[in-house]
């Protein structure tokens, strides 16, 4: 249980420190019509999963029976990112050194949901499907908006 609120507790602090800091870079428009444009939007992708993190530390703190379908769609999410910016399906707006840090909780994330650690629930292979498919629907939403 003290491994568990310790890795959850980093989570949370990792996800609160990169949100301040992507949440700082953020541009906001002077006019109306600068919210309704897609370069406004694609700023909160890095936002999107930063809250997916720290939901998943708040789960694995608390030891909530859903808590490994939160931890592989943080881990999906976290990882698509760099691979579709890798394949050229678009420009990750997330700064490598935020990449990095998610790519590292993303692999911790994705062994604790699929491994079981903490007997929190065993992930069944469609809840595995369902947060593979929103992370894909995430990525693409903040960059195909």
């Amino acid at each position: 249980m003290k491994t568990r609120k310790i890795i959850a507790t980093l989570f949370v602090l990792i996800a609160i420190v990169l949100g301040a800091i992507l949440f700082s870079k953020i541009a906001f428009p002077d006019t109306l019509d600068g919210y309704f444009k897609k370069a406004y939007y694609n700023q909160f992708g890095p936002m999107a999963i930063s809250v997916e993190l720290l939901i998943a530390g708040i789960y694995l703190f608390r030891g909530h029976p859903k808590t490994n379908f939160v931890l592989a769609l943080f881990a999906f999410t976290a990882l698509l990112d760099p691979f579709f910016n890798l394949i050229g399906l678009f420009t990750s707006q997330v700064p490598f050194y935020a990449m990095v840090l998610f790519v590292i909780c993303a692999l911790v994330a994705l062994w604790l949901a699929f491994s079981n650690a903490f007997q929190l629930g065993r992930i069944s292979f469609f809840a595995a499907l369902g947060s593979f498919i929103l992370g894909n629907a995430v990525e693409l939403f903040f960059n195909y908006f």
